[in-house]
């Protein structure tokens, strides 16, 4: 029996071409390939494009799309149709929900922002044991006064675009959001609630006197640990793995994009891209709604 497949095409002004160029010409490369194609449907004019079809596998289908070059400019996915709109949502915090990294803006006030920056790049990599890497930069904010959380909050932290929208969207058709991050609960308690979640994990700074000092709470927040969380929260809430969906940056976030249903890299590091299953590389975070067949107007506005 032929597989049930759909190829969703996101652009943004960063795109070399007409994203209608890029539909009939991609179409052409699934029919050439032994696929019955159905009309495009637009889920937002002129930006977001499902292209129904049947057979060929979807690697074959990826292989062709891939070396024909038609998709190094779009933002794409290509997926199997059932179970296409998602029922659990896990979401990394740093450089995907928000724009920045916390422990890099907190080191900036504790005057080691170049070291702890460059820990955190190579851990995000993959270079460094996660662990390790994060007691080393933990120790590095020593000193700082409970209120520079507060103020990194106001000043630095700042919701990813489409962050809300996403949220809310997926909220509103009864998907269960969890923001699992391997930083700190001072700010995705205070995210979560700004954008929406349900629930929020996080690593726990610990205070003596008011001042950070230097170590958080064990056991910490890991790549292990996102991947628990999507497990255990699949179990508690009936949900099958096809059903689920997670989205990260960082190699922090590769056993739960894996595991996940739809695993999506987003503006991410290569490790992370390799794992997923699909990335959003030029978009913001409404891409992952049309990736599950949402429409314009399905979105809640912000």
């Amino acid at each position: 029996m032929a597989q049930t497949s759909v190829l969703t095409l996101v652009t943004d002004h960063t795109a070399g071409a007409s994203i209608r160029n890029i539909a009939e010409a991609a179409a052409r490369e699934l029919t050439e390939a032994g696929a019955a194609c159905a009309e495009p449907d637009w889920l937002s004019e002129d930006r977001a494009v499902d292209i129904a079809f049947t057979g060929p596998w979807l690697e074959e289908a990826e292989a062709r799309l891939s070396a024909s070059g038609l998709l190094d400019m779009i933002d794409y996915c290509l997926q199997p149709t059932a179970h296409r709109k998602k029922k659990l949502f896990l979401a990394d915090m740093d450089s995907t929900m928000i724009t920045v990294e916390c422990i890099d803006e907190l080191a900036d006030f504790a005057g080691f922002r170049k070291e702890v920056s460059a820990i955190t790049e190579q851990a995000m990599n993959g270079e460094l044991d996660f662990n390790d890497a994060f007691r080393a930069r933990v120790a590095m904010l020593k000193g700082l006064r409970e209120p520079v959380l507060q103020q990194v909050f106001d000043e630095r932290v700042r919701l990813t675009p489409g962050a809300w929208t996403l949220v809310q969207t997926m909220r509103a058709n009864g998907v269960y959001t969890a923001l699992v991050s391997g930083g700190f609960t001072f700010f995705t308690n205070r995210v979560r609630d700004q954008v929406g979640f349900h629930m929020d994990m996080s690593n726990e700074l610990l205070f003596e006197n008011g001042s950070l000092t230097g170590i958080a709470a064990e056991p910490i927040l890991n790549s292990s640990a996102k991947l628990a969380t999507l497990k255990q929260l699949m179990t508690k809430k009936n949900i099958d793995r096809a059903e689920t969906l997670a989205i990260g940056d960082g190699a922090n976030d590769i056993p739960m994009i894996e595991a996940a249903g739809l695993g999506v890299a987003y503006h991410a590091k290569q490790a992370a891209i390799t794992a997923a299953d699909a990335a959003i590389r030029f978009g913001d975070l409404t891409t992952l709604l049309y990736y599950q067949g949402y429409r314009d107007s399905d979105f809640v506005a912000a």
